[in-house]
């Protein structure tokens, strides 16, 4: 058609025209037209209907696609054929995709390494991380770890009562092979106490592990190490070491869903009311035991806590003077110089502070003190309702675990003892973005405190060398202090684990 409209209004091209002009006769023209018209309008119709269907055919296809590979195409998308399904498509939305778990790690199996972790909560965390990598760094298989439960607490909750397993499993699957249990066959000469166990030595680096644990893991096939706080040392290992130490311990032990959640409902009602502190009150009956610290407690109580250390054949410093174990800064601060302490700090005497200990030896006698000038304190016992902390009774490591949690969320943490607890916070901390955690100088305190008591020494003054002692412990970056030969004395790797943090404008100090 549009070739005979041309034809009219250009003759130059003669045949075309000649050809044109002999079918333009007035009845043929008007019935081509039509029947042109109406062939145009069917194919233009079927060619609409087609499109229309393709279309379709393609939007039910993608949201297959959709549903079986998740938020990648058309996820949140209200559905075009279910309009009462819109909630359902925008939760789905909500709700976080499949975690990818790194590709396993192949390498040759030199064997099976079973360890029995020995201490309270924080104590045997710190182990795991270290058991971890020298497994990663003997090319051994890790049966998940047996926790303590013969120490002080006895308390009998397993790795999975406090962990969650299969996300410490997983997590770490690229750097070394974990498995819950071992292989029946080993599993069965096990049961029949055919296992080969030793305590390895503390601080070790990892040449004692590549020259002493290595051969005896090939020949046995199976090696138990029966204690492991504090068996790999702090400095002198390779980065990649020092770096998986820190994955195990901010990554891969996490806590189990149901302590992290009731964590987090804890934190909560604590952030509701404000800013809060966190006292890590180490003045309790273990501890006092343990160290021969007595100072402030009456006779009976001195006599109660020797049979107590003299029950413990494992707590091998029996006769201890407590007084100079007090000067030397070697014990927990009690309760009532704590409260002088918080005060010469110049804590806002209405600011909120969990406690986060056991139960405080002494009771509330002893924390008259602390009560009457720090009215806000709070516990996890009275932060949380009865119920909720029903299936954590007589577990005090999952109890501790919930100080974990929040510890770490707390705007000030300061413990009074350094003990594994304080280090592990104090290092977690640092790594969530060197969080203000004041690290008390017990041996200055106590003199200052026994001055302040006596008379010698004006509120003011005591107020102000306080503060200025601990002006540079507040948690900032600095380097571990390193002392060779003395690796009891040094900065604990896990309370300063400078090799995995991220530093701020703030330059590194020595002391």
């Amino acid at each position: 058609m549009c070739r005979l409209e041309k034809c009219v209004e250009d003759c130059d091209h003669r045949d075309e025209c000649e050809m044109g002009m002999g079918l333009l006769k007035e009845g043929k023209v008007r019935k081509f037209k039509s029947s042109v018209v109406s062939k145009s309008g069917m194919k233009l119709w079927i060619l609409r209907a087609t499109t229309t269907a393709l279309i379709w055919i393609c939007v039910v296809q993608l949201m297959a696609i959709g549903e079986t590979w998740g938020p990648r195409l058309l996820k949140g998308w209200p559905s075009c054929f279910n309009p009462a399904d819109h909630s359902l498509a925008f939760q789905s939305s909500s709700i976080p995709a499949k975690v990818r778990l790194p590709p396993k790690r192949v390498y040759i199996n030199n064997g099976y390494l079973m360890v029995s972790c020995n201490g309270g909560l924080n104590q045997m965390r710190a182990a795991i991380c270290d058991m971890v990598a020298i497994a990663r760094y003997l090319n051994v298989t890790l049966i998940v770890p047996e926790l303590d439960k013969t120490s002080f607490w006895a308390d009998p909750s397993e790795f999975q009562d406090i962990f969650d397993v299969d996300h410490f499993i997983s997590s770490l699957r690229d750097e070394v092979r974990i498995l819950k249990d071992l292989p029946p066959r080993l599993k069965k000469r096990v049961e029949l106490g055919i296992i080969y166990s030793l305590p390895p030595i503390s601080w070790s680096d990892l040449s004692y592990y590549l020259d002493q644990i290595l051969p005896l893991v090939r020949k046995h096939k199976v090696l138990h190490l029966t204690r492991t706080d504090t068996r790999l040392a702090n400095n002198g290992l390779p980065l990649e070491i020092q770096k998986l130490r820190c994955r195990v311990n901010f990554n891969s032990l996490r806590f189990t869903p149901q302590i992290e959640e009731l964590g987090r409902k804890a934190i909560s009602i604590l952030r509701e009311k404000g800013p809060f502190l966190v006292l890590h009150l180490r003045y309790e009956m273990d501890m006092l035991a343990f160290s021969g610290c007595s100072h402030g407690c009456n006779s009976e109580e001195v006599e109660e806590l020797t049979r107590l250390r003299y029950a413990y054949p494992w707590w091998k410093e029996k006769v201890i003077d407590s007084e100079m174990k007090r000067r030397e800064g070697f014990c927990p601060l009690t309760p009532e110089e704590t409260a002088l302490v918080l005060d010469a700090l110049g804590i806002d005497r209405n600011v909120q502070i969990y406690i986060a200990a056991g139960e405080i030896y002494g009771g509330e006698r002893r924390m008259a003190t602390l009560k009457s000038s720090f009215h806000n304190l709070v516990r996890k016992e009275t932060l949380l309702k009865t119920v909720d902390l029903k299936s954590f009774q007589n577990h005090s490591s999952q109890m501790a675990a919930l100080d974990y949690l929040v510890s770490l969320a707390s705007d000030i943490f300061i413990p009074t003892y350094d003990g594994n607890m304080a280090k592990v916070v104090e290092g977690h901390r640092r790594f969530l973005g060197f969080k203000k955690t004041i690290s008390l100088d017990r041996k200055l305190l106590v003199g200052l405190v026994d001055r302040y008591m006596n008379g010698s020494l004006a509120w003011d003054e005591f107020s102000y060398l306080v503060k200025e002692t601990h002006s540079l412990r507040m948690g900032s970056p600095k380097l571990r202090v390193v002392i060779p030969d003395r690796p009891k004395e040094e900065d604990y790797f896990y309370a300063n684990p400078q090799e995995c943090l991220q530093l701020l404008d703030e330059p590194l100090v020595s002391r």
